[in-house]
Order: C-alpha cells, then sequence, then structure tokens
C-alpha cells in the first residue's frame, strides 16, 4: 500500500499526458509526425494534367520527390472538390465569396493537398500553401461557332476583364460551386449571364459547352489549354475573368514545419532543373502564355 501511494503522482500524470494525447487529432501533419509514421499521405482530386486518375500527373511526381525528401513512403489518398479542405484539416467549412464558416469536423485523411490547387482567399483562411507551383487565371472558353469574340488583349487586366463581361449578357454560362470556378467570386451573374452551377466534374465543363448545355464557361488556364489540344478548332477562349492566379501545395494550419519542407524541396527541385522538366512534360504549351513566371526557375 505503501508503495502504491508513493507511486500515485506518478501514476496521476502519466493518465493526464495519456488523456491530452488522446484529444489530438489522430493524425498531424507535422513533419515529425509524417516521419514517424513512415508515409506521406498525399490527397488529390483527379483532375487536369496534376493529377491525371491513372497513377502520374505533375502534382503526383512533385509530392513523390517531396515523400523521398522527407525519406518516407508516398501515398495517394483520392477525395473530392467537395470534400478535399475537410480531409486535411479535419474541418467541414461552407463558403460565401471569401469568407469561410467551419459548420462541422470529419476525420483527417491526408498531409497535404495538391493537384492544380488555387491559392484563394478564402482557401488562405482555413489552410497553408505553399510557394506558387503554377500560374492560372479564369478564362472563359465558348464553342468555336458562339458569336461571342475572342478579345484584343491590352496591357490593362481590368480593360481586359470588362470586354469579356460585356460579351456575357444574356449568355448562358457554366460554374462550379466551391472552387475557383465559383462564379460570385468575379462577378458573373451581375454581366446578365444567366449562371448555371455545374454538377459533374471539372473535367467535364468544356465538354459539357460542346454538348451545348451552356453557352460558355468558367474554366482555369491548365483545364482550358488541355481543352484546346483535345478539341483544336472546336472551342475558342473569349478572354480573362481574373487576374493571374497562382496554384500550390495546400497544408493544415497545424503544419508549418511540413510546409517548410515542401517549399525547401520546392527551392531544390528548381535549382536542379526536376520542376521546369515536369512542367514541360505535363503543360508544354503553358510557357507561351506566362513566360514571365517560368523565367524566374532556373
Amino acid at each position: 500500500m505503501k508503495t502504491n501511494v508513493r507511486f500515485l503522482p506518478l501514476m496521476l500524470t502519466a493518465v493526464i499526458l495519456l488523456l491530452l494525447s488522446a484529444g489530438r487529432p489522430a493524425f498531424s501533419g507535422d513533419s515529425a509526425r509524417v516521419k514517424e509514421r513512415g508515409v506521406l499521405r498525399h490527397l488529390g482530386v483527379p483532375y487536369a494534367n496534376f493529377v491525371t486518375g491513372a497513377g502520374d500527373g505533375m502534382d503526383v511526381e512533385l509530392m513523390k520527390g517531396f515523400a523521398d525528401f522527407l525519406g518516407v513512403r508516398y501515398e495517394y489518398v483520392r477525395t473530392s472538390w467537395k470534400d478535399a479542405v475537410g480531409d486535411l484539416t479535419g474541418k467541414r467549412v461552407k463558403v460565401a465569396g471569401e469568407d469561410i464558416r467551419v459548420i462541422g469536423e470529419v476525420p483527417v485523411k491526408g498531409d497535404v493537398l495538391a493537384n492544380g490547387f488555387t491559392i484563394l482567399p478564402w482557401r488562405k483562411k482555413i489552410v497553408l500553401f505553399s510557394t506558387p507551383t503554377f500560374p492560372t487565371q479564369i478564362w472563359v472558353l465558348a464553342r468555336a461557332d458562339s458569336p461571342m469574340t475572342p478579345i484584343q488583349p491590352t496591357s490593362d487586366i481590368r480593360k481586359d476583364i470588362l470586354e469579356v463581361k460585356k460579351q456575357l449578357k444574356g449568355r448562358t454560362v457554366l460554374g462550379m460551386a466551391d472552387t475557383c470556378l465559383e462564379p460570385s467570386l468575379y462577378g458573373v451573374s451581375e454581366t446578365g449571364a444567366v449562371v448555371r452551377m455545374f454538377q459533374g466534374r471539372l473535367n467535364q465543363l468544356a465538354p459539357a459547352v460542346l454538348k451545348h448545355d451552356a453557352e460558355a464557361t468558367l474554366l482555369d488556364v491548365p483545364d482550358a489549354l488541355i481543352a484546346l489540344e483535345k478539341w483544336p478548332g472546336q472551342v475558342k477562349v473569349i478572354g480573362p475573368l481574373s487576374a493571374e492566379q497562382g496554384m500550390g501545395v495546400a497544408f493544415a494550419r497545424d503544419s508549418p514545419e511540413l510546409l517548410a519542407a515542401c517549399n525547401r524541396y520546392l527551392e531544390k527541385c528548381r535549382k536542379d532543373g526536376t520542376y521546369l522538366k515536369l512542367v514541360r512534360k505535363y503543360y508544354p504549351a503553358v510557357f507561351a502564355y506566362y513566360r514571365n513566371f517560368f523565367e524566374k526557375s532556373p
């Protein structure tokens, strides 16, 4: 009995530490925990040439390299646009323009999210982003036989956007909620356009326009480049609806160490040529549109 009493404080301390650890998330994105687990879980939505769904893609190869950089095994975890942020952060959010509201808790399923994920103001409120990995922009894409005509670009992006918006009045335009193609982010309804929220996958937007589901659609640059290559002479770009944006690798906000490690890895890829090699492999046409972005890389 005396022995038990003597060790009671130590036993209580052990119990308290156990309870505290039980209250933490089962999986943390912290780099030490990733290394301890021995695997980097890459959350990705099959999208464009970032995550093809066939086991490759620009972001798949980048994250496989990041896993090697950390000295751990790579694991792909498929997610959806609707679930991606929750699968990364453990929090379900409701988006309204550039604002968010946490509406619930969900299990964390991955450590990094990378699939051509655009850096948007509302997303920065719930996740951390790496240095930009790819340039993008929101374009309006229409069928080649549409009466809408491609604008003549100027040196003023605001004027270019206004010229595009003038052509949207009375047109049916597809967008997609909770993504970078959310029409309210770009004031599409205010142009007099008839907005239709698409319920399919992002890579189905261009085919939907070709099937006459709408006269035009919002697309970001990577998907638009693929559409132009896949359906030459059948689609055309009218012009931009946004200034240039960036895409990056996303992390939970409690993962600053893993983010810092990723930025070191990306810098290494830029210096040794790995990064530009992957861009040329998956998006060779992008250099014609965003030369300045890639001139920053050796």
